[in-house]
């Protein structure tokens, strides 16, 4: 005698109670702003209304254009940023393989030595971005 699965169907009344919290999270927002908003104090002055700058006084424009530079390491930090979140999973997942249902021991060494070699190569490609980046001189603040 095979065992046999059940399988359970979901139905949409398995999602009512997320959607009454976000129900009640979205209206116990919107109170607390209305709240802020009606008890709040309303005395604008010229010191209030000015731009917040670290506690020094604001010096020019704050409509000015910021150089390019900023932009670059900001866009080479979160390319570089997300591709370490592809290695977090693979790193947690990684030993076992070996242990899913339906998979021998030696298919789930063959699958740990395959993900490894994937991994591999996927850093050595983030390696070889990461040195002509270094390369071109974005790192370089002049």
């Amino acid at each position: 005698m095979t065992p046999t699965a059940i399988v359970v169907q979901p139905s949409l009344s398995d999602y009512v109670p997320l959607l009454v919290l976000l129900v009640i999270a979205i209206l116990l927002a919107a109170v607390l702003v209305g709240l802020s908003w009606i008890l709040g104090p309303k005395k604008p002055s010229a010191a209030k209304l000015a731009p917040y700058e670290c506690g020094v006084t604001p010096v020019g424009s704050a409509r000015e254009r910021f150089p390019v530079k900023f932009y670059l390491i900001a866009m080479l930090f979160i390319i570089f940023d997300i591709e370490t979140v592809f290695l977090y999973p693979w790193a947690v997942t990684f030993t076992q393989w070996a242990r899913l249902p339906g998979v021998t021991l030696s298919q789930g060494q063959n699958l740990q030595l395959f993900s490894l070699f994937e991994m591999i190569v996927f850093i050595v490609i983030l390696f070889v971005g990461y040195i002509y980046v270094w390369k071109k001189g974005a790192f370089e603040w002049e």
